[in-house]
Order: structure tokens, then sequence, then C-alpha cells
């Protein structure tokens, strides 16, 4: 057996002459666990929150969203839709149409953003699991339906139950026409039957209402306009390869971004939160690190008897040195188990089991998420952290 490693791990579990240096040696120990473990829940709990937002995008933004560069709309016909579905990754796209109108349900009215979309959406935006009343449905038999965000519909009154509702009325301003004698000759109306209520967050239940493509179009008079094309790829495509290729197809008059992309500033600012907390748990786990320091220096004290024996039996201070070196890994290693471990198992029951429920929340379970290459990035750090601490006492000290 490695004779500094022995020594080491006999200093690390047998009883001091001083009592306070167990304390402060087992101290130690629990403050890396506890700076471990925080590090091996925060992340993953960002992790969690992190999944849990992009699937609430992905369930209503597409992957893809191409846009006119000049203007607002543009004509569908300008676009060659052959082009979009044959490029490889593409599963599906929609023509969409979005304007603010107010819709007027009984007594009650909204602003809201009208969306306009083709059949092709409901399945891209794979809206079945977030339906919490009525029909998936935005045509049936001639008859155009709206699907309304649930904070939309909370503000109209509108439930639909097992009876049938009233239809809702849409206003949506004309262009260029403006009438002071009659503010009604200044917007267009149509009416609407609601089909259902679908609830994924409030950035969207507060402020859709998804209606035909074609609704749209004959409510502001346009013929073939539109706003964009959302397109969706397969889970094997890769999201940047798939928009350069269709940028490439399409022209520069259009500008093609990823999801990533138009919501740039959301993964951004989440990425930046992951990792500042990160660095600030580190602070903290470095500030509790020194009690590595305090514990390896009275150690070396109380331990210049042994030093002096096993200088006499021939020990050189190389040797010495790497007793005490190891003496503090050892702290530090086993402090970073523990709380890495504790860490993974907490983290593996909330995810599989659920200890912390999220009250009137859109998942009934707080969201976590391990991943595996942090575990590393954390074990090394604690490592790192932990050779700092134990190479200045035992580098300083054993010289004197």
């Amino acid at each position: 057996m490695n004779l500094p490693f022995y020594i080491a791990k006999r200093y690390l579990v047998a009883k001091k002459s001083q009592n306070a240096i167990n304390v402060i040696s087992w101290i130690s120990v629990i403050s890396v666990a506890i700076g471990s473990f925080a590090l091996v829940v925060v992340l993953s709990a960002f992790n969690g929150l992190e999944g849990l937002v992009e699937s609430l995008f992905e369930s209503f933004d597409s992957d893809i969203r191409i846009e006119v560069k000049k203007g607002k709309t543009f004509s569908a016909s300008t676009i060659n839709f052959e082009d979009i579905s044959s490029t490889e990754g593409v599963e599906n796209y929609s023509q969409v149409l979005k304007e603010v109108c107010v819709v007027r349900y009984r007594k009650q009215q909204s602003i809201v953003q009208l969306k306009g979309v083709e059949d092709s959406f409901l399945k891209m935006a794979q809206l079945d699991s977030a339906l919490v009343d009525g029909q998936l449905i935005l045509k049936k038999e001639g008859i155009n339906y709206a699907i309304c965000g649930y904070g939309v519909s909370s503000q109209l009154g509108l439930f639909l139950g097992k009876g049938a509702a009233e239809n809702l009325t849409i206003y949506a301003p004309k262009r260029g026409v403006v009438s002071t004698i009659n503010p009604m000759n200044s917007v267009y109306r149509r009416m609407i039957a609601p089909a259902g209520i679908f609830y994924l967050s409030p950035e969207y239940d507060n402020k859709y209402i998804l209606v035909p493509l074609r609704f749209v179009q004959d409510l502001l008079e346009y013929d073939d306009e539109i706003t964009a094309v959302e397109v969706s790829v397969n889970d094997r495509a890769d999201i940047e390869r798939v928009s350069k290729i269709i940028q490439s197809k399409i022209g520069e008059d259009f500008s093609v971004k990823s999801r990533f992309q138009f919501n740039e500033i959301m993964y951004k600012t989440s990425k930046t939160e992951k990792w500042v907390t990160f660095l600030i748990l580190v602070f903290i786990l470095i500030i509790a690190a020194f009690n590595i320091l305090s514990s390896l220096s009275m150690l070396i004290i109380e331990k210049k008897k042994d030093i002096t024996t096993l200088k006499s039996l021939g020990a050189k201070n190389s040797l010495i040195r790497n007793v005490f070196f190891l003496e503090g890994m050892l702290i530090n290693l086993t402090g970073a188990g523990v709380g890495i471990g504790l860490g993974v198992i907490v983290c593996l029951l909330q995810e599989h089991v659920g200890l912390l429920r999220i009250e009137g929340g859109i998942v009934e379970y707080y969201p976590i998420s391990l991943n595996p290459i942090e575990l590393i990035y954390i074990l090394i750090t604690v490592i790192i952290i932990g050779f700092l601490t134990s190479w200045y006492p035992v580098r300083n000290l054993t010289k004197v």
C-alpha cells in the first residue's frame, strides 16, 4: 500500500488528541458535501426549467420562421413551397397571418393576437396535450372555428363545457380608413364559433386565438397575403443547418430564423442565469473549503512528533508533504462524493417520483434534469478547489 495514502487515511478516521481537530475535519467534509450537493441540485433544476420553457416554446413556436425583410406581409405566391417541403429535414410547414384584433364575447372584450394558420399547424404545434376544453379543430363542414388561449377565454368569460357557446365577434382596423362620424366604419367585423381552449403558458394563453388562415385573409380583405411561413423539422435534423439551406433557396428578400434566433434573448438569459448561479455557488464552495485549510494547519501542528519520528526513520520532506496533501484531498473527495451522490439521488427522486409539487403550475412537479457532463464539471471544480486549499498549507507549514 502507498505509505503516504495509508497514513493520510489513518489521520482522517483516527481520533486526534485535540477533539476540535476531529470536529473541524468533519465540518470540512460536510461543508464540501453541502456545496457539491447544492451545485448538483441547482444546475439540474435550471436544466429542468430550461427544458420546460423550451418544450412550451416548441409547442407553439415553429422550429423555423420565414418572414419578409421589408414590410409586414407578402404574397404567398412569391415563395416556392416545393423548395421548402423538399428540403432534407423539413417535416411540415404552415402559412401564417397575424393581426392584432379586438375580440368580443357577450359583454366582455379583449385585445388579442389573431393567428391565422393552416390545418398543418395543429400537427406541428402538438396542441393535443395542451387542450383543456373543447376540440382541436379549425374548420368543419364549411364552418370556421377558433381555438383560444386559456388566459383569453378567462378574460372573456368563455367556457365551453358541454353546451354550445355563443360566437366570438372579431374586430380589426381597416387599412387607411378613419371615420370620425361612425367609428364602426373604420373596422372589419367577422363572427366565428369557439371550438377549444388550450393551456400552455401565460406567454401564449393571454394573447393568442388560432383561426383558419382564410378567415383572417377574408377579415382583412387580403388575397393571398401572409406574414410568415412556419416550418417544423424532424427530430434528427439540425435546425440551424436546415434554416441555412432554406435561406439559400428562397433568396435574400426573406429572413429565415431558427427558434433559437427569434427567441434569442430568452435562451441567452436562461444560460446566463444558470452560469452566474454556478459561479456564485462555486464562490461559496471556495469559502467553505477554507475549513480544509484550517483543519490541515491544526493537524500539522498536532502531528509534529509524528513528523519528527518519520524523519528519524529516513522519510523525506516530499513524503511528509504528500501525507498531509493527501489528507486534504481525502477530506475534499469524501465531501464531494457524499454531496454529489446525495444530489444525484434527490434529483432522480424528483424526476421520477416527485418530491416537490408546484401548486397551480403548468406541470405537477418541479422540473429537474440531470446532465452527466455537468456532474463531471462539478467534480473537476471541487477537485481543483480541494487541490488548492490542500496544497497551500502543506507547502508552507511543512517548511516550518
